[in-house]
């Protein structure tokens, strides 16, 4: 099942396809699905030093970070090995031994 786009001129989440296009029903806005796919493909996720990330890249924070809802701490030097990117509130699904499953954004790692 794919998700459509929100609407980049009211940011709607109620959008849909007519035929070529995409359309907003709150603000009647249309725009061609090509473009939609191409500034989706453009996405580049840098680490804290401008690097370019890929998916499968080992990473090592840059920071000690605390773990929200527990007492542990993920100390500065820690490698991550295998990291996922994903496009959302946080860049990077990863696990980290010790810790299990986390997510971690772009601007705490340093790519190794």
């Amino acid at each position: 099942m794919s998700t459509l786009p929100a609407c980049p001129q009211c940011n709607s989440g109620f959008t849909y396809e007519d035929g070529d296009n995409f359309v907003c029903p709150e603000c009647a806005h249309e725009w061609p699905r090509q473009a939609t796919e191409l500034t989706e493909a453009a996405k580049v996720y840098r680490d804290s030093a401008g690097n370019v990330l890929q998916d499968g890249d080992t990473v090592t924070v840059i920071k000690d970070l605390k773990l929200k809802g527990s007492s542990g701490v993920v100390k500065m030097g820690t490698k991550v090995k295998n990291i996922r990117l994903v496009d959302a509130d946080h860049d990077i699904d990863c696990k980290i031994d010790g810790f299990g499953a986390m997510s971690l954004k772009t601007e705490f790692v340093r790519k190794v």
